[in-house]
Order: C-alpha cells, then sequence, then structure tokens
C-alpha cells in the first residue's frame, strides 16, 4: 500500500495539513484556558465537509468529488445539529455543554493530576482526533487525478454512504426523544423507578436500540467505511493508503463504546441484563 501522491494532491494535502494544525492549537489553547475539552467535538462534524469541499474545488470538481462533499455535507449538517440542541455550541464560542465523557474521565484516579490530563488533552483529544478526523476524509484526496468516470462503484459508495447516515439519523432522533421525555419526567420531581416502563431503565431499549446497543455509532462506521469505496471507484485499488482513517475511526468506536457502557453500567444495573441480550453494533437479532 504505497502512498504516492501527485503534485497536485500533495499540494492540497498541505492545505489540509495546515488546517489541521490551526484547529489543534485552538483546540489544545482554548480547552485548557476554559477547561471545556469538547472544542474538538463542536469541530468534528464542521472539518470533513471543509476538508472534502477544498480537495473538490483544488481537484477540478469532478462528478465524483461534488458528490462526495455532498454526502460529507448532509452528514456534518446533520451531526452539528444534533451535537447543538444538546447544548454544545454557545455564543460564546469557547463555551457550551462539554461531553459527559470528559468530565467522567478527569474524575478517575488517572487523571486526577492536572498535569496529565493536559498531556491526555494535548496527545489525544487536540492532536490525535484532530488528524483521526482529516485522515477519514483522504478517499477525496485518493480520488483527485482519477481517470475513471464515475461508475457503479460511485453509485454503490453514495447509496451505502447516504443509508449509514440515514440510520444514525433515526438513532439519535429515538435517543433524544427518549432522554428528552425521561428528563422532562424526573424534572417534574418523578424519581427513576418511578417512571413507566421503557423509561425507569434508564436507557433506551427502544426502536433501533432494541437491537444494537449502539446504532448511531454503526450509522458512523458505516458512513465513513462507505466513503472509502469512492477510492476504489477512482480506480486506487481495493485497498489503498486512503482506508486508514476508516480503519481507526472503526478503533476509536470500539474504545468510546466500550467507555460510554462502563458508564452507564455504574449508573443502571439493569444495563448488564441489557448486554447479554443486545449485541454492540450490528444486530443480531430483528
Amino acid at each position: 500500500m504505497n502512498i504516492i501522491l501527485t503534485d497536485l494532491q500533495l499540494e492540497i494535502f498541505q492545505i489540509l495539513a495546515l488546517i489541521c494544525f490551526c484547529n489543534f492549537l485552538f483546540c489544545f489553547i482554548v480547552g485548557e484556558l476554559t477547561l471545556n475539552n469538547s472544542q474538538m467535538d463542536k469541530l468534528w462534524s464542521i472539518l470533513p465537509p471543509v476538508y472534502v469541499w477544498v480537495i473538490a474545488a483544488m481537484g477540478g470538481m469532478s462528478l465524483r468529488l461534488i458528490v462526495m462533499a455532498i454526502l460529507a455535507t448532509v452528514w456534518g449538517a446533520r451531526l452539528t445539529y444534533n451535537f447543538g440542541r444538546k447544548g454544545a455550541y454557545s455564543i460564546k464560542f469557547w463555551s457550551g455543554e462539554e461531553d459527559y465523557r470528559w468530565k467522567f474521565l478527569r474524575g478517575t484516579k488517572y487523571f486526577k493530576s492536572r498535569a496529565v490530563w493536559a498531556l491526555f488533552d494535548f496527545l489525544f483529544i487536540s492532536i490525535y482526533q484532530n488528524v483521526l478526523v482529516l485522515l477519514t476524509t483522504l478517499p477525496a484526496l485518493a480520488a483527485v487525478d482519477s481517470a475513471n468516470a464515475f461508475g457503479w462503484v460511485d453509485v454503490l459508495a453514495a447509496v451505502l454512504t447516504a443509508s449509514f447516515i440515514l440510520l444514525e439519523t433515526v438513532a439519535d432522533e429515538q435517543q433524544w426523544k427518549f432522554q428528552t421525555t425521561k428528563w422532562n419526567m424526573i424534572n417534574s420531581g418523578k424519581k427513576l423507578e418511578e417512571l413507566p416502563e421503557p423509561y425507569n431503565k434508564g436507557f433506551n431499549t427502544k426502536g433501533l436500540w432494541a437491537i444494537s446497543r449502539h446504532p448511531n455509532y454503526l450509522g458512523e462506521q458505516g458512513t465513513w467505511c462507505s466513503f472509502y469505496i469512492f477510492s476504489i471507484g477512482a480506480g486506487v485499488g481495493i485497498l489503498n493508503w486512503s482506508v486508514i482513517g476508516a480503519a481507526l475511526l472503526v478503533m476509536l468506536f470500539f474504545g468510546s463504546a466500550w467507555l460510554g457502557e462502563m458508564i452507564t453500567s455504574s449508573k443502571y444495573p439493569a444495563y448488564a441484563e441489557y448486554k447479554k441480550k443486545v449485541s454492540k453494533f450490528i444486530p443480531t437479532r430483528f
């Protein structure tokens, strides 16, 4: 899997790397100054469309690149909206609701030290996640200078990508409605155990969540794995260098799912039984 970039691809990559570097500095500096480490979370859905449109514009706006940019934009708009309605964005751009997982990790014994947390913020939250987001868009860079016309492989990639975006949209909407209803009842004065089924469990077990513990994560992983197929349609090869982003993203979500389930299990005893009955990502029963 040799990485041989054309002069144009190298020029584009240098622009993308500069954007990535500036964003890394922003996330680390602002995150440390404000103690809100969700700066990258807020930009996670914004950067891929920017990257892919830069690639498309500099790469000649071929049909394949335009389709990829549109799909990345739809994905980004959906995720930005979903994150925004949770209170993540604010007029004070450095503030907003922080991801609960960062709060949890800061409270563990491993990250009690301010210096240790700053190092984690520097290496993982700011550098690694920024690089990962850039890497997920590299199939578009691989498609630059392609001699292959838009064909059936690209159609397959587009249909699969759009389908996984839809899956993630439905999963997030079901989760939003469940959590909103649950917290409305709790805030009205009811205890969790007094709530009606299924809200008294504390976590969603209906809809897509009845057949997958993380249907939203499945949609996210599927989106960028399908996005990679465009590079195959461009003639770069079935297994090419641009797969690194999708591969690392899958690994990240396995870790993210593990952390999320550890937190959920500590709060809701019934989650242990739920884990026995429902698969983590890919449904095994319907």
